[in-house]
């Protein structure tokens, strides 16, 4: 997703949005967040599984600006048990 695309993102979005975002596949999303290694906190509200745009927005570097969006270099972790 290009940081345009990123920026115009609502309050919450789905799981598999969120790791479109990071690069990441649908399966292994589903994975981490039933581990609770997704690299961005997830609210489960009942079967769902949803991520706050802020927190993914600061993951990937992104900071939402007056005008402009600023985009700094992402810190990868490595995941445990991956």
């Amino acid at each position: 997703m290009t940081s345009t695309e990123l920026l115009a993102l609502p309050t919450t979005v789905d799981l598999v949005t969120a790791a479109r975002a990071l690069s990441i596949g649908r399966t292994l999303a589903y994975q981490l967040a039933r581990a609770g290694n997704f690299p961005v906190p997830v609210l489960r509200l009942g079967a769902r599984y949803r991520v706050v745009t802020s927190g993914l927005l600061a993951v990937l570097g992104i900071e939402r600006g007056a005008d402009t969006a600023t985009v700094n270099a992402p810190i990868l972790r490595p995941v445990p048990g991956l």
